[in-house]
């Protein structure tokens, strides 16, 4: 493989309105809205000469949200934060921040739809 195996993710929704508040709220960014028939996509902030992958939330008719087996782990500078924010933007913790040995910290936290996500740190 030439590059780093993901190179997008989707989170799918029932409510858009409520989980791009929940994400810019856990993350302070703002989503924005892509044109795509049939469906309706906002996207995480892109960076093309940055290493990691983008992103978007969908509402799509016949997808539902929540018990999926797909993980998304954001990075951040110190997942114990984003994590902190997680209940005001209508989440909830399910794991507070955690050692995973040489690889970092974790934080895993449902969003407002039900979706598990992960909060990846170094620090």
């Amino acid at each position: 493989m030439e590059h780093n195996p993901v190179g997008w993710f989707e989170i799918y929704v029932q409510d858009m309105d409520r989980a791009r508040t929940f994400y810019e709220t856990v993350f302070e960014t703002k989503l924005e809205k892509l044109g795509s028939p049939g469906i309706e996509m906002w996207t995480f902030p892109m960076a093309t000469d940055r290493s990691g992958c983008a992103g978007a939330l969908v509402k799509a008719p016949g997808i539902e949200s929540g018990g999926n087996s797909v993980m998304v782990y954001f990075s951040c500078a110190d997942c114990a934060v984003e994590a902190g924010r997680v209940a005001k933007a209508g989440g909830k913790v399910r794991r507070e921040k955690a050692s995973i040995g040489e690889y970092g910290f974790i934080a895993l936290a449902l969003d407002s739809e039900g979706n598990l996500i992960g909060l990846h740190s170094r620090h």
